[in-house]
């Protein structure tokens, strides 16, 4: 059987992950890998996180499963964080997932079972794995229009194009802020064109929403999922605890179903617990219960805010100083995209010829499609940076 299977295609991330530890060059820079690293080069636990698991390490007396679809409690606490007041709690039903990409994975896998003929409709480009999913899955796929070449921001007017092509019943995929690769986000008035055209389309809108907190802050960056979850009969949102609470490698997600029909609930929170219990039973618990305790807590949650507001304005802080070492290079505004993107990632517009460049050159690590991870930079890499951009052409 075994001789049967083929090589797949090496991860292009984990690949340029692999070539900067074998770089020897002291000065090489990692904008690659799209993790959050402080100024220098860590990435921290959370003030917020250590205590919480210090207090769960003292008062745990199980190990025990929780439940198929994760501790309501998790599910109460992150359906308030990330949906506010938008719909009632009865309207929504949720798991707790591995991570954001457990949860993608869950809400395709529903999307399939509930409607095999949907297809899905990404923006071009999005982040890879949404893409890789939706075909492992033989889920149909299109694309809809998003990032404008020339402004490196977001192309409405062919967005709203494509979105009116889509067919009813297919699925919208939706960043809901700090668009991965490109850092270009909607305006609020683009999100109310954009709602208009996909609910006229009788389309399902799925929000990925993987850098609450990351962009313009916790209640900002949930506007448009919040918009979308009171616009739609019925939604699909994965959230992330990966970032905004610096929980990686702990694997915590959700995904929650929202529908105006609040008599239907109990029937998708059993398709949803069937899911989970399909594909690796019970979810993890430790993530969510750290998580629970936070936001639960008025004192922690007070100081994980602080500190979450500390990490957003840093990478603001990143920003304006790249885009205005860059206009001092340059005498001209032609960059100022970087200081109006949000979140972790800008796409540069570079290349691939320049994209080589910066890394054989500079010792500059970025993804091919020249998106750079803004956390990767402190004070001291800035201007490093700024002049390979110039030297490469970019």
């Amino acid at each position: 059987m075994f001789d049967r299977l083929n090589e797949q295609p090496a991860d292009k991330i984990l690949s340029l992950m692999s070539a900067f530890r074998a770089d020897p060059r002291k000065n090489k820079i990692d904008l690659g890998v799209g993790v959050y690293k402080d100024a220098t080069g860590n990435t921290p636990v959370m003030r917020a996180v250590r205590e919480a698991e210090r207090r769960l390490v003292e008062a745990q007396t199980t190990k025990a499963y929780v439940a198929l679809a994760g501790d309501p409690a998790f599910g109460d606490a992150m359906i308030a964080l990330v949906l506010g007041d938008a719909v009632p709690r009865a309207q929504v039903a949720a798991i707790t997932t591995p991570g954001g990409t457990g949860a993608v994975r869950q809400a395709f896998e529903l999307v399939r079972m509930a409607n095999p003929a949907a297809k899905v409709w990404a923006s071009d480009p999005t982040w890879p794995n949404h893409l890789s999913i939706v075909r492992h899955l033989g889920i149909g796929l299109e694309s809809y229009r998003y990032f404008d070449a020339a402004t490196r921001g977001l192309d409405i007017d062919g967005m709203l194009a494509d979105l009116g092509r889509v067919a009813p019943g297919d699925v919208v995929l939706l960043h809901g802020c700090c668009h991965n690769p490109t850092g270009a986000n909607p305006t609020a008035d683009d999100w109310a064109r954009i709602i208009a055209v996909v609910k006229d389309r009788g389309a399902l809108p799925m929000v990925d929403l993987a850098y609450q907190g990351f962009g313009d802050g916790l209640d900002d960056d949930a506007a448009a999922t919040r918009a979308v979850a009171a616009a739609f009969p019925e939604c699909l949102i994965a959230a992330s605890c990966s970032k905004n609470f610096g929980i990686y490698r702990e694997r915590t997600g959700i995904l929650m179903a929202v529908m105006q029909d609040a008599g239907r609930r109990e029937v998708v929170q059993g398709n949803l617990a069937y899911l989970n219990r399909q594909n690796y039973s019970f979810p993890p618990d430790h993530g969510a219960r750290v998580v629970t305790t936070i936001l639960n807590d008025p004192d922690l949650r007070a100081d994980w805010e602080a500190e979450l507001e500390d990490i957003r304005k840093g990478m603001l802080t990143l920003r304006s100083q790249l885009a205005d070492e860059l206009k001092r290079l340059t005498n001209s505004d032609r960059f100022e995209f970087i200081r109006q993107h949000r979140g972790m990632f800008s796409r540069l517009g570079a290349s691939p010829e320049q994209v080589a460049a910066l890394r054989e050159t500079h010792g500059i690590y970025m993804v091919g499609d020249s998106r750079i991870n803004i956390a990767g930079l402190n004070r001291d890499t800035v201007p490093v940076l700024a002049r390979a951009i110039i030297d490469a052409g970019v």
